[in-house]
């Protein structure tokens, strides 16, 4: 026991956990020793992170939740490989170095070299591997760091060339020159699911521009736009066919304008003010002096806003009205101006009308970093979103701006660069999702998500609506998309694996980055003598990222029957943003490849967020760093906290650090107090010569209520939590497992705190009965360490290894048999080879939780009456009454026979009873409530008349309803079930106080009555519970016997000790408390202090045992005496002693005692001993 202290410092106990596990190679045991069982294998795949940047509470509760589930499934009989990956390519990798370089153009890398760029990409991606894992092992999460796998690995890379190639060679590839999201910031396209990751609230200009009929330059159509700069590259308009159109007289300029008539609150906003506007205002603003369909304005020409694209090739299509019926009418002003180069329904529009045509350039006057280019003078080599106010002013100047406002809405960022997109037509090459979207549909639904909500609704609704996914960047640190290609795609060439480049190259190459093969050519077949050369492009990360289930193992180059094995994967977990990221991505992929889901299993979570709800942030420093937060409460506190929370069903947590303490103090603390009083108490037993091991007769046998309710409840914990994480329900397996801790730390230990030390019941038969207690109690603590062992790696690591101690297979732990199979508890040298315990079904007792729920609530409401009248718990109580609802004989028989004695104790009451069904009438009134929720919806218009009904019932009227189940109202029969019961205490006498229920099924009432007994009776609890604080203070254990003394003024606690001295004799094993005049005066102190009792201050002290002597002995022989060590004086009788050459025999019971109870009872000192 000195070994473990009062207070276990967690975080540090856990970095001795780390250094044993790898010392000892124990998660590289725990994979060995499941491969040599032949353990079916249980497939995980982890999405690769970045690491560019340090782990945040994101990561780690995502890989909490990752290590909880594959440590499950470790300990339940699979082989579960966890190697650990990462992103190495893309934009983040891209955007850091571009930062670092102060590089703004893509020029800029094209002067440098991309060798010399991509050379110091690869110098950041693993810059904070280190700090990761050190980060992750501190977590107790077990994953392979040292066969990690890089998506920058030319055997990653080759396989995502062939993932490519089977897309190519299926028709599911093709270059299309389309309108995308595009980021400025880091001068790329991205796909339309990397669009959606990044939404911010943001204000733009609104403006409304005219643009004068050809025909009629009197009479302007009017657009509305919160785009100006793209105004210069506007070629058409747009109108609904069938949306009723007017041509009004703006009577406060006398302007006549074409637009929507639904839209005429655009001009005039004072229409959109319900309790203002009045219809025959509308002759003060306008007249409207002709009302035409769209479809009649179509191909009516107008006067461009510009003359920058009026002198193209194609420019005499451009400039008129066309139709589409994607025009809406709740916005703007009907009319929706055309710059098919930065909108996806533009270009639709304008090429199905010949406002361009495919494959011919458009005017598109923004270069890759969004600044304008020389074709628009007034604002060339000014950023997009910089140029609106300019643009304005050039339109105001020209007479072309008609109104101008501000709007606040939301709008897509970069969600690398945190730079506003803009939607732009670039060439790139795609897949064709839409092609087979119907079966990537059918493939989620072959799936099981937790939560389903996010399966069935989030991420279906995105995938019905799957676009043709961009996957080509143009960038330079990524993996080269493998096509070489003339210069027209006339003749291409898709290249799928490493050995088929050097074949038709002619070159082999052991890296596959663009420095490598872009210099690399093939020849033409089609045109003998030129050379096809590769296409420009790199493949966006996020396509790596969903080729990694085959990329990681090099599938189909190596291990291909492994993979083919092991997929789908049977779990993955990632949190809420990856619906649109990876998990779209690896559905997209395998469904093209193998018309299969990419996983079986997936935990969806949440955001973790600051304690405000606010986003984390690094820049306002608004939440605990990680690291910290471990420090202070350790990995296993802060795993509990978040697996423990609303974010493992994807709802958003705010980070509380307190959270992480309150498990520390509510489970941690609780749980090894139990376990080290175990220790303990087992230690005190081997003491007096019983030597404890494990018996599971034992425990089977015991008939004692709280143990076999302590192993039911055991049990149906073990029943429960495979259940649950079978269907990958942490939210639900947590609560439970915490509030078994409870159950076991407040309850089972509690209750049989002094059972446990010996103390209940005399010499043999205490020790009996301490024993079994003890062998329930480390079957518990065996149990529940084993299987809390996923959770909480650590805690249950430290506690395992003291436990297997007991186990007589912990002699074959020696020479390398613990780490060998079979694994046994006991043997094993970590908690983590064992197998998580099967539940005992013969052990599950239905009754005997029942019974003990029942005592649970009857203690609880007796605690709130005692606080309610202010009685402490060291007064007694003379009589508790229980009045329960429809309770069960078994539970009734429970509380009022073996269990009766608990709830005595734990009340401190003198009689306790549950009062029959007949005469429940005298004690309570049973009332009845409506379910609104059910019978509203049954009811509708008679529920009014229901409730009425029911609350005049009387408590003879509700209880006839229950026993005939209905209530039958006129024309309306209630079934009682639609009934809520409530009891509720109407037993007359102000020495009564009640609390019942929530659910008003139990009530307790309380006989509150002080009298002198009660108040006497109250005053020794007070004494022996100072008593047992100096004992404790003292740092006593259990079997250190102590003699005990009071001093007070008067004689109040001495006639509290003598009304209650069969309690303190059977409290102290025979010990009675004695006023001071009886201590000896040689008695050493070994703590004393003053202690409330009865509301006076009274000295208390607990003394060394000695001798006392009899009054009037020779001075020498006290002197004698008083020196003498108790333990070494034989217990014959006598005593003989020398003092200055004489001697002395002194007879025990006569001349000396051997302490000073003895003594005050031998001489009839008080009468009250006798």
């Amino acid at each position: 026991m000195a070994s473990l202290p009062p207070n276990l410092d967690f975080p540090k106990m856990e970095e001795s956990i780390c250094e044993k596990w790898e010392r000892e190679e124990s998660f590289k045991t725990q994979d060995k020793l499941s491969i040599e069982r032949g353990d079916e294998e249980f497939t995980f795949y982890d999405g690769p992170p970045f690491a560019t940047g340090l782990p945040h509470y994101g990561h780690i509760l995502a890989g909490t939740i990752k290590d909880t589930v594959t440590r499950y499934a470790a300990m339940n009989g699979k082989t579960v490989s966890r190697r650990a990956g990462w992103d190495c390519h893309g934009l983040p990798v891209e955007y850091e170095i571009d930062k670092k370089l102060n590089i703004t153009h893509r020029e800029q890398v094209l002067e440098m070299g991309i060798d010399k760029y991509n050379e110091t990409c690869r110098g950041i991606v693993t810059r904070y591997t280190k700090e990761w894992e050190k980060t992750v092992t501190r977590l107790g999460r077990w994953i392979d760091f040292k066969n990690d796998y890089k998506t920058m690995d030319p055997s990653f890379m080759e396989s995502v060339w062939w993932v490519f190639k089977q897309l190519y060679e299926k028709d599911l590839v093709y270059q299309g020159y389309k309108v995308m999201p595009y980021s400025t910031g880091c001068m790329t396209p991205l796909s339309n699911f990397e669009a959606g990751l990044n939404y911010k609230d943001v204000r733009d200009p609104a403006i409304v521009v005219n643009f004068p009929l050809v025909d009629d330059e009197n009479v302007a159509l009017i657009a509305w736009t919160t785009t100006p700069w793209t105004l210069p590259s506007n070629l058409a308009l747009c109108v609904h066919p069938e949306f009723e159109y007017v041509k009004i007289l703006e009577k406060g300029t006398s302007k006549l304008y074409i637009l929507a008539k639904a839209r005429l609150p655009q001009l005039f906003p004072i229409m959109n003010n319900k309790k203002k506007w009045k219809p025959a205002k509308a002759a003060e603003l306008y007249e409207i002096q002709e009302t035409f369909l769209g479809k009649d304005l179509v191909g009516k020409r107008y006067r461009p806003i510009f003359n920058f694209f009026t002198e193209t090739p194609q420019s005499k299509e451009y400039f008129r009205v066309v139709s589409d019926t994607y025009v809406t009418d709740d916005a703007g002003t009907g009319i929706v101006h055309q710059a098919p180069a930065f909108g996806e329904d533009d270009y639709r529009v304008c090429l199905a009308n010949g406002i361009i045509t495919k494959g011919d350039d458009i005017p598109c006057p923004i270069d890759d970093n969004g600044w304008f280019t020389d074709a628009v003078e007034p604002v060339k080599g000014v950023h997009v979103k910089e140029a609106d106010e300019t643009l304005i002013k050039i339109l105001k100047d020209n007479g072309r701006l008609v109104q101008k406002d501000n709007l606040d809405h939301s709008y897509p960022f970069c969600w690398r660069s945190d730079t506003p997109l803009i939607y732009k037509a670039v060439p790139s090459w795609f897949i064709r999702v839409e092609d087979f979207r119907d079966k990537i549909v059918e493939n989620n639904k072959k799936t099981y998500w937790v939560p389903n909500n996010v399966k069935e609704v989030r991420f279906h609704n995105w995938l019905t609506d799957a676009r043709d996914w961009a996957v080509s960047r143009n960038r330079f640190w990524g993996t080269p998309i493998p096509i070489w290609a003339n210069e027209d795609l006339s003749e291409v060439v898709c290249i799928g694996s490493v050995d088929e480049l050097a074949e038709l190259s002619g070159t082999r190459v052991d890296d596959l980055h663009r420095e490598t093969i872009d210099k690399l050519t093939i020849p033409s077949k089609k045109n003998p003598g030129s050379v096809l050369k590769r296409v420009d492009e790199v493949f966006d990360c996020w396509f790596e990222s969903g080729s990694m289930p085959y990329a990681q193992l090099h599938y189909p180059f190596e291990n291909k029957e492994r993979f083919e094995n092991g997929y789908p994967a049977d779990f993955i977990a990632e949190g809420l943003d990856q619906t649109r990221g990876w998990f779209y991505t690896l559905m997209v992929l395998s469904t093209a490849l193998f018309d299969k889901p990419a996983f079986k299993n997936l935990i969806v979570n949440g955001l973790v967020l600051a304690e405000d709800g606010k986003k984390m942030s690094k820049r306002l420093k608004n939440y605990p760093d990680p690291n910290k937060v471990i420090d202070r409460y350790g990995a296993d506190a802060l795993r509990m906290y978040l697996i423990n929370s609303p974010v493992v069903r994807a709802e958003s947590l705010r980070f509380q650090e307190p959270g992480v303490l309150g498990v520390v103090k509510e489970v941690f603390l609780p749980w090894y107090n139990a376990f080290r009083f175990f220790l303990q108490n087992v230690e005190r037993l081997e003491e007096r010569g019983s030597k404890f091991i494990p018996s599971k007769e034992k425990v089977c046998g015991t008939s004692n209520p709280t143990d076999v309710w302590i192993s039911a409840a055991t049990q149906g914990l073990i029943k429960f939590v495979h259940e649950e994480m079978a269907a990958y329900r942490l939210y639900t397996v947590m609560p439970a497992l915490v509030g078994y801790v409870t159950q076991l730390t407040n309850w089972y230990v509690r209750l049989n705190r002094d059972r446990l030390k010996g103390m209940e019941g005399e010499g043999e038969e205490a020790e009996k009965e301490a024993e079994v207690g003890l062998q329930v109690l480390y079957d518990v603590l065996l149990d529940v360490t084993i299987l809390m062992g996923p959770f909480t790696p650590f805690i249950t690591e430290y506690f395992y290894q003291e436990l297997r101690k007991y186990q007589p297979s912990y002699a074959d732990a020696t020479n390398g048999g613990g780490k060998s199979n079979p694994p046994i508890p006991g043997k094993s040298d970590s908690v983590h080879f064992l197998k998580l315990p099967a539940y005992d079904e013969s052990r599950l007792n239905q009754d005997a939780v029942e019974a003990m729920e029942a005592l649970q609530s009857i203690v609880e409401q007796g605690r709130i009456v005692r606080e309610r009248r202010n009685i402490s718990l060291r007064t007694p109580i003379k009589n508790v009454v229980a009045i329960v609802r429809n309770p069960t004989d078994n539970v009734v028989n429970g509380i009022t026979g073996s269990l009766k004695n608990y709830i005595l104790s734990e009340l401190n009451a003198w009689d306790f009873t549950v009062v029959p069904k007949a005469e429940e009438h005298a004690w309570v009134t049973l009332s009845l409530t409506p379910n609104f929720t059910v019978l509203g919806k049954k009811l509708g218009k008679k529920m009014k008349a229901c409730q009425a009904a029911v609350k005049a019932l009387t408590h003879d009227d509700a209880v006839k309803v229950m026993a005939e189940g209905k209530l039958v109202l006129d024309d309306l029969e209630i079934d009682a079930c639609d009934l809520v019961p409530r009891l509720a205490f109407s037993k007359e006498g102000d020495h009564w106080e009640a609390a019942e229920t929530l659910d008003g099924s139990l009530v307790v009432g309380v006989d509150c009555t002080q009298d002198d007994s009660i108040l006497s009776a109250g005053k020794a609890r007070e004494l022996m519970n100072a008593i047992q604080q100096l004992r404790k203070s003292a740092g006593l254990d259990l079997k250190d016997v102590v003699e005990m003394f009071f001093d007070e003024e008067g004689t109040e606690v001495e006639q509290a000790v003598a009304k209650n001295l069969a309690t303190f004799t059977t409290k102290f094993k025979g010990a009675v408390p004695l006023p001071k005049a009886y201590a000896p005066s040689w008695a050493v102190t070994l703590q004393s202090e003053a202690a409330e009792v009865g509301g006076s201050r009274v000295e208390v002290s607990i003394c060394r045992p000695c001798l006392s002597a009899k009054d009037g002995l020779d001075d020498g022989v006290l002197s004698v005496l008083s020196s003498l060590d108790i333990d070494s004086i034989k217990s014959d009788g006598s005593l003989k002693c020398n003092v200055d050459g004489k001697e002395f025999l002194l007879t025990e019971g006569f001349d000396y005692w051997m302490s000073a109870v003895a003594k005050a009872k031998a001489t009839r000192a008080l009468e009250w001993l006798l």
